[in-house]
């Protein structure tokens, strides 16, 4: 006992160090990534915490709301569709609650059909009414929990390589987010996690854009830096969890409740989310299915005119 005592004093002093240490890079990496891309739009207070947003384009014309995955951020869209799309509608693109930006008060706010609420009050005090969705990846569930909250509401889907179903196998570069317990999430966020997203980012992207590249300004000009924030990991982790408990409650009710009309873009060699699994099975849903070939996760990135010609192409046969 005498010489357990001190190898396991000399353990946790070791682990205390190395933690301290994670801690102190976390904040480190967390104000540059704020001061690498900080705050764009502006914040609207909502039910349950504040989106933050920016707005493009004629109010008076048709309104496109842009809506972005998982660990994403509004400067997705910002990035190379928001302007173009600006040229024929109003267009607000947002952070989702608890992304970028925006705030959530809980984590049960995490499930998207509560951020669809949230978006909906935050559409309410804009005055936004009728609005087209679009919605990329995680944003699609989100985006078609918004039309099965209010399905008078949505004018149309536009939904971009989106969550629709139960995923069958979950992405290699976001297995490290699926965690359970909210003190594991809060206390890897202020230690290891962020020093661990810096050391694999390369890994990740790779795995992201898959089969395709990445762009060298991706973490700024598309706002990917915000991953490297506490929050944002905490977000992501809540937000993984919460969509693989409610997808398969949400996918039964797109045949019970309906949905407005739509259609879907999507990579064929999407690497993240199966087009088999996710894509075609919304025909039966009224959502045709376009497919792009050698093309993978990242469309809104990677080939931005072909998604802002899918958004008019959707919006023309409702306006």
């Amino acid at each position: 006992m005498s010489f357990l005592q001190p190898l396991a004093l000399a353990v946790l002093a070791g682990s205390g160090a190395i933690l301290t240490a994670a801690h102190l890079k976390t904040r480190r990496l967390a104000r540059q990534a704020g001061q690498a891309v900080p705050q764009v739009g502006q914040i609207q207070p909502v039910p349950g915490g504040a989106i933050h947003y920016v707005e493009l384009g004629d109010p008076d014309a048709p309104p496109v709301v842009l809506i972005h995955g998982l660990a994403g951020q509004l400067q997705h869209f910002t990035y190379a569709m928001a302007e173009d799309l600006a040229r024929d509608f109003h267009v607000i693109a947002l952070d989702r609650p608890g992304c970028g930006y925006s705030r959530r008060d809980d984590a049960a706010l995490a499930d998207p059909s509560a951020q669809a609420r949230m978006i909906w009050e935050f559409l309410d005090a804009k005055l936004i009414e009728a609005p087209i969705l679009v919605g990329h990846s995680l944003g699609g569930a989100v985006s078609l929990a918004m039309a099965l909250d209010r399905p008078a509401h949505a004018r149309a889907l536009a939904l971009i390589a989106p969550l629709t179903h139960p995923v069958g196998s979950t992405a290699e570069s976001f297995l490290g987010l699926r965690i359970y317990r909210q003190w594991v999430r809060h206390l890897l966020a202020q230690t290891l996690a962020i020093p661990m997203a810096e050391r694999t980012a390369d890994t990740v992207l790779r795995q992201v854009f898959d089969p395709e590249p990445w762009p060298d300004n991706f973490l700024t000009d598309a706002g990917a830096a915000l991953g490297l924030r506490p929050q944002a990991f905490i977000a992501a982790s809540e937000d993984l969890v919460a969509a693989e408990a409610a997808m398969p409650d949400q996918s039964i009710a797109y045949g019970t409740i309906g949905l407005p009309p739509g259609a879907i873009l999507t990579g064929a060699a999407d690497a993240v989310l199966n087009p088999a699994e996710q894509a075609d099975p919304m025909t039966e849903f009224g959502l045709p299915v376009t497919h792009l070939p050698d093309r993978g996760h990242m469309l809104p990135i990677t080939v931005p005119q072909t998604c802002t010609g899918f958004v008019r192409d959707v919006a023309g046969q409702v306006t």
